[in-house]
């Protein structure tokens, strides 16, 4: 990616989260970062083309490491690892931003909403569908639907503390309310309130 795209994307950011989507005009983008209104035009085609290259950037950025995940023969662990990325993920400073601003304006640009899912949670769910097909195969568990499976699991890990980080309710949470709320995602996921196992045949 360019020095310039970087720059651009970084002004739309700031201006985005400060001012919501609606209420952000290409001029102010321009304020923040000079140039002009053709040269973005020319970039991203428009301002949701802009917001689009955002949302797809910062979840390209913070997914990144999902792809590398392999299934080592060890399904809880594995999910314990995915587990804490994904929520580090959900809690980062941009992508509770860019989920502030798909809340408020997904009624009025639904496109946004689905760029958004597309390339955040959606891909999320689907990676860890991956996993756990590739768990199934090689014995690790005997899962139904793998794709269901797996969206109740990122479910779980958006939890009360991703709430409370996009409401503004608590501060940063600690890395052990972190561990302690993947351990609990994992387990329940896993095993079921009292030690069974969940969503098999």
């Amino acid at each position: 990616m360019s020095d310039r795209r970087v720059e651009i994307l970084e002004a739309a950011a700031l201006a985005f989260f400060e001012q919501g989507y609606a209420a952000t005009s290409i001029d102010a983008i321009i304020a923040r970062v000079g140039g002009s209104k053709r040269n973005i035009y020319n970039e991203f085609g428009s301002k949701q083309g802009l917001f689009t290259a955002l949302v797809s950037e910062i979840a390209d950025s913070a997914l990144s490491s999902l792809e590398l995940e392999k299934i080592d023969g060890d399904l809880e662990a594995t999910l314990r690892r995915l587990g804490h990325r994904l929520a580090h993920i959900y809690l980062s400073p941009n992508l509770v931003g860019v989920y502030r601003i798909v809340v408020a304006e997904g009624q009025r640009f639904p496109s946004l909403a689905q760029a958004f899912y597309d390339k955040g949670p959606g891909r999320a769910v689907t990676r860890l569908a991956e996993v756990l097909h590739n768990a199934r195969h090689a014995g690790e568990t005997n899962l139904a639907d793998c794709v269901t499976a797996a969206d109740v699991f990122v479910g779980m890990l958006r939890g009360n503390l991703h709430l409370n980080a996009v409401l503004a309710l608590h501060s940063n949470p600690t890395e052990s309310e972190v561990a302690a709320a993947v351990e609990s995602a994992v387990h329940i996921f896993l095993y079921g309130l009292e030690g069974r196992r969940l969503l098999v045949q």
